[in-house]
């Protein structure tokens, strides 16, 4: 088995916050992208399905401005709460946060053809949209769990609104994760800060 690094070190690896420390959005984007790299690039496309291709599938996630977009606009939203991290840690607040910046991207992807072309797929179109809801409820609750929330939240929203998620299996594990959201059982998951 291949060695890697826990999820929580990649944080605190990018250094983004040192050069940006006004930006939070921005290095919040700068770890996807540097964890996209590494997980699924490197880690998924190499290692478990034998580099054949599927290692520039999560490309277009970060080397584009859609998901900066979505963040910000996600960020400008969560304003109405205070100052990042004064959010209320409430599902209520997981709700508001994640359902306005899903359906804020939902319609960007149909009021710009070109996103949808960007994003070929609907995989990467999911992925996209739960990234931008999990940074936003994350920044402004301060809760990685739920920031997960968000991003769990995002993908039933968007099969509820599309139809699926992506090709094959890919619906199920963003589907089913948001039951282990905060499951300590060793078997079903654990809070972020214990996970790696």
């Amino acid at each position: 088995e291949p060695g890697g690094l826990s999820f929580g070190f990649m944080a605190d690896m990018i250094q983004t916050d040192r050069v940006f420390p006004d930006d939070p959005v921005k290095s919040s984007l700068e770890v996807v992208a540097a964890g996209c790299m590494l997980y699924d690039q490197i880690w998924l496309g190499s290692y478990m399905s034998g580099g054949v291709g599927f290692t520039q599938y999560a490309t277009a996630a970060y080397t584009d401005n859609i998901l900066d977009d979505y963040s910000y606009y996600g960020n400008d939203y969560a304003k109405k709460y205070g100052a990042d991290g004064a959010a209320p840690q409430t599902m209520d607040v997981v709700n508001d946060l994640a359902t306005e910046v899903t359906l804020y991207g939902i319609e960007q992807y149909e009021k710009y053809p070109t996103t949808l072309e960007d994003h070929f797929g609907g995989s990467q179109r999911a992925t996209v949209l739960a990234a931008a809801s999990g940074v936003t409820t994350a920044l402004a609750t301060g809760n990685s769990n739920a920031g997960l929330s968000g991003w769990y939240l995002s993908m039933l929203l968007h099969k509820d609104a599309w139809g699926r998620l992506g090709f094959y299996g890919y619906d199920l594990q963003d589907q089913c994760g948001s039951t282990n959201t905060f499951s300590v059982r060793s078997d079903e998951g654990a809070p972020d800060e214990l996970r790696g």
